[in-house]
């Protein structure tokens, strides 16, 4: 009996043991996990600052541009890692604490494969620890680039709150942009008398090829070494505009001397697609012959090809990162106020933000609402509205633009908050300057004196504004240059899988 006894307390005692050192084990885990995150914290705000110092500053050399670059990426990667462990955790943890099943799926569209959730604790402390390795090393070699970019001038603007700054400025181009200037400023001495720069800037449709460009021509070094520049597009480089070179195109920027005709210029001609090589061969010999020593040309385009007109390596503009635009998508929807007094909303930002993939026409659509209500309900019922979006469209017309949802290959149809509403489909989308009218048949123009050109897209999805027939819709509108509105054209009408069985509609998972 007493060796029964024994053993049985031997046992519980072996087991109370392990209990109480699995317990401190955990606790010792949770404690350097969160330990390791506040010195990510802290990191994040010496790199912004370091950041933050060397964009106020007229910083011109390409080296430091890319090491700044590099910094940049670095915060990006380490804002995304806190926001990751300190909000999806929360949710983690709060489904356990109801014992309700919790699992973490990547979209197909998310790209930031850095940061898995792993049930080994230790795992997760060494994802963890790279990312604070990474940022302690790179501040750690930033001395010696503080001490430079502080010999630099600082640039006169007023002080803004971030989010602001986001929302007037270009975002994430800075180095791109110099590299446009650096191309526009620089002497051809190498090169004879009648040669003329030609620089190629390649990417996808609304990567801000356009955005880019009008920055760098606004850019006062360009407007004084320039005394005009020209913008063509694909319809304005005919036969007979090239033969009367000088009083084509759209005028940005001119100075007096320009009407002599012996001072420099800058053309800028956007395309969509692709250039007919003769075309462009006798665009250029003619901008050779009309424009004086010292001219550039800056041609852009979706396609390739234009890289062989170039004179020099072309610019190629790529999406955000991920990490890069959950920072834009973070400052953008919670403005000044820190998302870490809400994990719930930033939580549910963090699944908008996979949800639209990189769109910033979603960024620019939703941003504004979200800003002016901050209520868990209706930061979830965005979620589900762009979850409906991609959910609809996709059932209907089986692929889309992963990158940008919104363009139109076939008539898309907005969520509404309202079922019993009419649908409302989107019949196309464009971009227009805010003193160009649109010319479409049966259309309420923004130059009509009706009420329904004040509708926006969000008084169709959260709203009741149903107007009659076809009618326009704006989506939004940028406040930076070239200052484009981004149009919906719309009208009521019902998909034709809702006259389809139920049964044979194909449904595609997102």
């Amino acid at each position: 009996m007493e060796v029964i006894v024994s053993a049985i307390m031997g046992e519980f005692a072996n087991r109370t043991i392990s209990f109480l050192i699995q317990k401190y084990s955990e606790r010792v885990t949770t404690t350097t996990e969160e330990e390791r995150l506040d010195n990510l914290q802290r990191l994040l705000l010496r790199v912004r600052i370091i950041i933050e110092d060397a964009e106020e500053r007229h910083v011109t050399n390409q080296a430091m541009l890319h090491q700044l670059n590099i910094l940049r990426k670095e915060m990006y990667r380490g804002y995304y890692t806190l926001d990751t462990f300190r909000f999806r955790a929360h949710d983690v943890k709060k489904e356990k604490d109801h014992e309700v099943s919790y699992s973490f799926v990547l979209s197909k569209f998310n790209h930031a494969k850095r940061v898995c959730f792993c049930s080994d604790s230790d795992e997760r402390v060494k994802e963890l620890e790279k990312v604070v390795v990474s940022l302690e090393t790179i501040i750690g070699d930033a001395n010696e680039f503080i001490k430079l970019s502080s010999t630099y001038p600082r640039l006169s603007h007023q002080s803004y709150s971030m989010y602001l700054l986001l929302d007037k400025c270009m975002f994430g181009r800075q180095m791109e942009m110099e590299c446009v200037i650096n191309f526009l400023l620089q002497e051809e001495i190498t090169y004879g008398a009648d040669h003329l720069g030609v620089l190629p800037i390649i990417g996808p449709g609304k990567v801000g090829k356009s955005t880019l460009v009008e920055h760098a021509c606004i850019d006062e070094r360009v407007r004084s070494h320039f005394s005009q520049i020209v913008f063509f597009s694909k319809d304005g480089l005919t036969d007979g505009n090239i033969v009367t070179l000088k009083d084509c195109g759209t005028t940005k920027h001119q100075t007096h001397d320009a009407l002599g005709g012996s001072e420099r210029r800058l053309v800028v001609v956007e395309l969509d697609g692709e250039i007919d090589q003769g075309l462009w061969e006798r665009f250029y010999s003619a901008s050779k012959s009309c424009f004086a020593y010292g001219s550039k040309i800056i041609i852009t385009s979706r396609s390739d090809k234009i890289a062989s007109f170039g004179t020099t390596q072309p610019l190629k503009l790529q999406f955000l990162t991920h990490e890069a635009f959950w920072y834009l998508f973070r400052v953008r929807a919670f403005g000044s106020s820190d998302p870490a007094e809400n994990p719930k909303l930033a939580s549910l930002a963090m699944d908008m933000a996979s949800e639209v993939s990189g769109c910033f026409t979603s960024v620019n659509m939703f941003n504004g609402p979200l800003r002016s209500n901050t209520t868990t309900r209706f930061w979830s019922f965005v979620l589900a509205t762009i979850r409906g979006f991609k959910q609809k469209n996709l059932s209907i017309y089986s692929s889309t633009n992963p990158l940008d949802p919104w363009a139109v290959v076939a008539p898309l149809y907005i969520p509404r908050a309202n079922k019993n509403l009419d649908p409302v489909a989107i019949l196309n989308n464009y971009q227009r300057n805010c003193n160009e009218t649109h010319s479409y048949s049966g259309l309420i123009t923004a130059s009509s004196p009706s009420a329904a050109s004040q509708i926006m897209v969000q008084d169709i999805m959260f709203g009741t504004a149903t107007p009659p027939g076809k009618f326009e819709v704006l989506a939004w509108r940028s406040h930076i240059p070239p200052y484009y509105s981004c149009v919906f054209d719309c009208e009521i009408k019902r998909p034709r899988t809702c006259m389809v069985s139920r049964k044979k509609t194909k449904k595609i998972g997102i």
